[in-house]
């Protein structure tokens, strides 16, 4: 299977499946000297790990971090860093009943004409457990990035009808709420929302939002490997995401030029915009200012009401799909975002080092 690795010169490969012995990453090209431990990335993975609240899937999973290479006296060595995660709460027997046939709004059926063969039990590597790996490595991007002053941090903006108020937003309700949201009333209006949803059961759609700070003007190139062009790859590549929006996103289309132009000023020496309706992107390159990415999520596919389909034989059937599922994607998924937002970031600084000759005379004058 191609397609399991991400990044140029921060680069990850994740390996494993939902229902196999582990899971977990190999990340290469992480400078050496950087302080680490299992606790730096299972702060992440805490956020990400199932069964935390009534509004996430009741799988029980420690999602316990193991850093198995690529450090030693506690610091990155520069050599590949593999990360593995074990399973431990599998119950294959779930999905026995779907070997045969096809979930709608999953991948089944596409697995099925690609390879002719598919792990049946949780969807294999298109589970939403694949993202732990990914998570895993984020971390370690994050925490290099946090030594630079950039800052990324991820949300719930929307579930199903319910919005958070960004005129309240409280950071530290994101870490506390259990829907990720950063607005404590519309969490709680949310669960509730979401308690109806369950009760009938069925799932909810909704938005996640990610912000980048400190990011400095002129990351990211101009063609084929534009900054929001990567980032949007990097969040579309999360199971569930249909759409994504830079800045904006899809309220530009129905302005004039006048409004949606960030004018640019000076403060305190340095170019500054007035407004950020370009989401901190300019011509595929940041210009400075916070970068703000939004991800459209789906409803959670696996629900139990009964739906039509078809088995591998040509037949119509109805199923009713069993096993432990969340009632809705995001919260769980923010971390997701905020990883691979630093992932896509951290690769494009490195980059960036080489794209003056003076930058590297300088460096290698030292």
């Amino acid at each position: 299977m191609a397609g399991s690795t991400f990044g140029t010169i921060f680069k990850i490969t994740t390996w494993g499946e939902s229902h196999g012995k582990a899971l977990g990453v190999i990340v290469d090209g992480c400078p050496a000297g950087l302080l680490l431990d299992e606790t730096d990335i299972q702060k992440y993975l805490n956020r990400r790990k199932p069964g935390t609240s009534s509004i996430t899937t009741p799988r029980k999973e420690d999602d316990q971090v193991e850093i198995l290479s690529g450090t030693f006296e506690g610091k990155t060595t520069g050599t590949p860093i593999s990360l593995m995660i074990r399973n431990t709460s599998q119950i294959s027997g779930d999905y026995s009943e779907i070997a045969s046939c096809y979930r709608p709004g999953h991948a089944d059926y596409t697995y099925d004409a690609k390879y002719g063969f598919r792990d049946y039990r949780g969807g294999g590597r298109s589970s939403g457990r694949e993202t732990a790996g990914r998570v895993a490595a984020g971390a370690i991007a994050c925490k290099i990035l946090e030594q630079m002053g950039i800052t990324v941090c991820a949300y719930t903006r929307s579930i199903g009808n319910i919005h958070a108020d960004m005129k309240h937003f409280d950071r530290d309700a994101i870490l506390q709420t259990p829907t990720a949201m950063p607005d404590r009333k519309a969490d709680e209006l949310a669960v509730s929302y979401l308690e109806g949803a369950k009760k009938s059961f069925n799932s909810v759609g909704g938005c996640m939002e990610c912000l980048a700070e400190g990011l400095p003007a002129g990351i990211g190139d101009p063609v084929f490997e534009k900054l929001d062009a990567n980032l949007a790859k990097a969040i579309m590549s999360i199971g569930a995401v249909k759409a994504v929006e830079i800045g904006d996103g899809c309220q530009v289309s129905s302005r004039f030029g006048s409004d949606n132009n960030d004018a640019f000023r000076m403060k305190d020496g340095k170019i500054v915009k007035t407004t950020n309706h370009a989401g901190g992107i300019l011509g595929g390159i940041s210009d400075g200012s916070a970068i703000i990415i939004r991800a459209h999520v789906k409803p959670t596919p696996s629900i139990y009401l009964s739906q039509q389909t078809v088995n591998k034989q040509g037949e119509e059937i109805s199923i009713n799909i069993k096993g432990r599922h969340d009632p809705i994607i995001i919260p769980r998924a923010v971390v997701v975002m905020e990883c691979m937002t630093a992932l896509t970031l951290l690769d494009a600084l490195l980059i960036n080092m080489s794209a003056r000759l003076e930058n590297i005379i300088d460096f290698y004058r030292k």
